[in-house]
């Protein structure tokens, strides 16, 4: 029972952001529990190549509706050096239980997340995605496949219409990109993982990016719970990810605290 509930933690702790290149995204675990509600609290900060730093802030609250739906409510600001911490848009997340039988070798939900910037200009973003986790003897094992659409952006050359259409629709095939996000933890105690987690994006989902134009990171993660003198529990996790290529920031520190009702 111990284990089963710092599982439902991690996810829980895990479980929000589906936007691709926010220095806050963590891995999206696919658990579900009923009843379940907290706020969450996650930054990020991260270092590219030109030593540019970049912030982000999310403040969100999650609820578990039903066996096979959760669903999340978020705030997002972002920061840039020399700038003052700004807001930047709002999203909504859903998780939607395929697989839920905790005797089933491997578990799945469905992503279905929307996001909607503070400029108007950028339009808005939708994000599909499948889930999954599964258990090897004291390792706990996630893989994502995410695809996100930004839709209604505006173009810079909207004054040339007519004579623009095919370039029109070869930007929107444009805009719909494909990511990934995975993990290995290791179950050091009923209350501490750690272990090593990657994330990315590969370009437009039907033709990838050079390498050298995609982003990937990789690097060491811990997790873990507190309990408060109430009986609440604190959940909380960290990861220290390096860039791969030359289009991911060298280096991306984030934190997630989460405090569950």
């Amino acid at each position: 029972m111990k284990k089963k509930r710092l599982l439902a933690a991690i996810a829980l702790t895990l479980g929000a952001n589906a936007a691709f290149a926010s220095p806050a995204e963590d891995v999206i675990t696919p658990d579900i529990e009923k009843g379940e509600r907290e706020f969450e609290f996650a930054y990020g900060t991260d270092r590219n190549d030109e030593g540019k730093y970049e912030s982000a802030l999310e403040l969100s609250f999650g609820a578990g509706i039903t066996d096979r739906w959760a669903t999340e409510l978020g705030v997002e600001f972002e920061r840039e050096r020399g700038e003052h911490m700004k807001y930047s848009g709002i999203e909504w997340e859903n998780r939607l239980g395929l697989i839920i039988d905790e005797d089933a070798p491997v578990a799945l939900s469905l992503l279905v997340g929307f996001e909607r910037p503070r400029d108007r200009a950028e339009g808005w973003s939708s994000t599909l995605g499948l889930l999954s986790e599964t258990t090897v003897g004291r390792f706990l094992v996630n893989a994502n496949l995410l695809v996100e659409r930004n839709w209604d952006a505006e173009s810079e050359d909207e004054g040339d219409e007519e004579g623009d259409d095919e370039d029109e629709e070869e930007d929107d095939e444009a805009r719909t990109t494909l990511g990934y996000q995975w993990q290995v933890l290791y179950r050091h105690s009923h209350r501490l993982y750690y272990g090593v987690q990657g994330m990315g994006e590969l370009g437009q989902w039907d033709d990838w990016a050079k390498r050298d134009d995609q982003e990937h990171k990789i690097g060491p993660a811990i997790f873990g719970r507190l309990k408060t003198a109430g009986g609440q529990r604190l959940n909380y996790n960290a990861g220290l990810l390096f860039g791969v290529t030359d289009s991911t920031p060298d280096y991306t520190l984030r934190f997630k605290l989460e405090y569950e009702l």
